[in-house]
Formats: structure tokens, C-alpha cells, sequence
């Protein structure tokens, strides 16, 4: 397969992906820039394979990805579970957030976030 992450042909998407981010990704991307959360590197707009995940954690092999509505219909769903199969064969763990959970409680996805982090320390 040759290189698995951030492939040079997504260079330019995953510039414009982190360029024109979400109101969802900006407000998460403000609570785990700069090692905030639990003292872990995260990094957006990482790219595994064919695929680009929204938030990636290397240390702790753990992908997060926000769900806004154009993750709703039965197609989206599908692909979300192909992309998410494949990503998880390299043993990366996968978190999924709606945009809803996000902007009504950020606090609790951070706590699920750490308590994810918390169990590559266990």
C-alpha cells in the first residue's frame, strides 16, 4: 500500500479541510490543540489510507471523528462504517460525536475523550 498516513495525493484536501473547518471541528479543535486534553498531541485532518479523519491522537491510536448531517442519510452511514472498518484494522480506536452533542455538552465529550485516553495509560 505504501505510505498509510497522509498520503502526498491528499496533501491539498486535507489542507482545505482544516482551512474550512466546521463550527463543530473549530469548537473541538480549540479543547484539544496545543496537548490540553490529558497531555495527548492531537492532530486534524489526519489522513489514514484513502480516508481523512477529523482529529487523530498517534500516541494513543485513537481517531474522532464529529458527525454533522451530511452523516444522516443510510448512504452516509454506510460509508462512515466502511471508512470506519478499514481504519480500525491498523488497531485505531474510533470515538463519534454528533455536532448536537458537541454544542450541548462539550464537557462531556471531553470526559469521554480523556476516558478513552486514560485506558492507553492502563
Amino acid at each position: 500500500m505504501g505510505t498509510l498516513y497522509n498520503q502526498s495525493t491528499q496533501t491539498d484536501k486535507r489542507r482545505d479541510l482544516r482551512n474550512h473547518a466546521t463550527r463543530s471541528e473549530r469548537l473541538l479543535w480549540s479543547q484539544l490543540k496545543n496537548k490540553q486534553v490529558s497531555g495527548f498531541k492531537f492532530r486534524r485532518q489526519h489522513g489514514v489510507g484513502p480516508y481523512i479523519i477529523d482529529f487523530y491522537c498517534p500516541e494513543a491510536k485513537l481517531a474522532i471523528e464529529i458527525d454533522g448531517s451530511s452523516h444522516d442519510s443510510e448512504e452516509a452511514r454506510k460509508n462512515d462504517e466502511r471508512r470506519q472498518v478499514f481504519i480500525e484494522e491498523f488497531n485505531i480506536r474510533f470515538l463519534r460525536f454528533s455536532d448536537t452533542e458537541l454544542f450541548e455538552n462539550m464537557n462531556k465529550v471531553i470526559e469521554k475523550i480523556k476516558e478513552e485516553l486514560n485506558r492507553v495509560l492502563s
